[in-house]
Parts: C-alpha cells; structure tokens; sequence
C-alpha cells in the first residue's frame, strides 16, 4: 500500500525557507531499519514517521544516519500535515508521543505552536580545542545531556563560523549549539546548530536546540518571551516561551510537496 509523503519547510512562511522536513504518515508502525532507510533515501535533516494511536499519534524522528530522541522543525511539520490533510480538525490539537515524552501541538492565530521540554544547560569545562575549532572566544559552555551550548559575544564571529566537521563530529552529544545577543532590535539572540555527529553538518532551523536557547536567554534578559533568529544560509524565526519546565516554541510552516511513497 502506498504511504503518504509530504516535504513541508517548517519555521518558514514561504517555500524554500526554514528546515524542511520529510513526513510519513503510517497506518500503523514500522520497523525502525525500514525507517532508518528511508531517512537516509530522504537525506533532509529529518524525516518524521507519524502512526495513529487511540489517543493521539505517535512520532518518531530519523536524521540521514540515527534515531533522535527530540526534533523540534519535523514536529511542527507533523502537525501542519494533520492539519492540512484532514487527520485532524483545526481546532484540535494534534498530541504526539514520543521518546521525549508526550508533545502537544496547537494552532495559535497564524503561528503553531508547539509545547516542549524544557533542556536548559549546566556550565562546564570547555572540551579542549571546541572553540578554537569554531574559530571563536566563548564567554561560556554549557551541556544539557544532549548538546554543549556555545555562548559568544560577538554575532559576527558567530555568522564567520566555518568549522572543520569531520572534527567537530569527534565531540560527544548529539550537537553543537552556538549563540550570541542579536544586534537587530527584532531579534533577542541569534544562534546556530552543527551536529556531524549526527548526519547533520549545519541544521538550518533547530527547534529542540531552541529548548536550550529559551532557558538561557530567558535567565540573561530577564523576560520569558522571545524571539530567536537561527542564522543558516536558510534562516528561519523561532518564537520561544519558556514556563517553568516547558518551552513553547512557535513558528509557521509551508506544505511544498506531496506524494506516496511506493513500495
């Protein structure tokens, strides 16, 4: 039986902006290695596998080369195609259980809005030869069990960042997060995401890392609200709440493709 197959670019109100993601809609579940297979044959950063459930839906997320336990851009994409494909109403949420643990999604005016773990980072060591590899002095590192966070003073510094990838794949965790203060008064910081390790040299919009931004930038500014802008060659805006142990991230996506998958 064909599967249904959408590329939809998340954190994006135009096509050919924000992260695309791959979406699969399932009849029910798959083997892991299939998937696996799939992700790679996709080769965007993720590729998202959505199976119904009596109680909402279940998700699972593959970069070209592992299973993650958190995909922030693949989740929003999710549930714009519920949404655009009549699994859901408007005015339902769409609820996904997964690895990190139950995830909701509404519709929030114009913006998606997706409710998340918090992931805030403890401060550390530098792991030897890290900021030098992303050619940068770091005002701080962190690491939150999934990611070391880079925090630098300088946006440009961050926007020159050309690092050596195969290198940078030889620190442990899934990623590197690289932030700064943003110097366009519409933005509240500016980041970047590396994960080699991963498949992924440079994730052009990163919502899961935003788990950690939020946290962060919420503490330094002193506001739980505020606006991300994640400085790839694609770009895309984040929106971020941070309550409590939760962090709301919200953004737009656009449905660019769709088709079945044949097997």
């Amino acid at each position: 039986m064909p599967v249904p197959f959408f590329h939809v670019d998340a954190f994006a109100d135009q096509p050919f902006a924000g992260n695309p993601a791959a979406v699969c809609l399932l009849p029910g579940p798959r083997d892991p290695g299939w998937m696996q297979k799939l992700a790679s044959e996709m080769n965007l950063s993720e590729t998202a596998f959505v199976e119904p459930r009596d109680d909402g839906f279940g998700l699972r997320w593959f970069t070209p080369t592992v299973e993650v336990d958190l995909c922030g851009h693949a989740t929003l994409a999710s549930a714009h195609v519920l949404w655009k494909e009549g699994r859901l109403k408007s005015s339902e949420p769409a609820r996904f259980h997964t690895r990190s643990g139950l995830l909701t999604v509404k519709q929030s005016g114009d913006l998606i809005e997706m409710d998340f773990p918090a992931r805030p980072a403890t401060p550390c060591p530098e792991p030897k030869g890290l900021c030098e590899l992303l050619g940068l002095a770091a005002s701080m590192v962190a690491v939150n069990g999934m990611d070391y966070l880079v925090v630098t003073e300088e946006e440009e510094r961050l926007r020159q960042a050309r690092p050596d990838f195969a290198r940078l794949a030889q620190f442990p965790g899934r990623g590197i997060i690289l932030t700064s203060p943003s110097r366009d008064r519409a933005f509240d910081f500016v980041s970047r995401f590396f994960a080699p390790a991963s498949g992924i040299d440079e994730d052009p919009v990163t919502g899961s890392a935003h788990c950690c931004l939020g946290p962060y930038w919420a503490a330094r500014l002193g506001k739980s609200d505020l606006v991300g802008f994640q400085a790839s060659a694609r770009g895309g805006v984040v929106r971020v709440g941070v309550r409590g142990d939760r962090v709301l991230l919200a953004g737009r996506a656009v449905l660019v493709i769709r088709g079945e998958l044949c097997e």
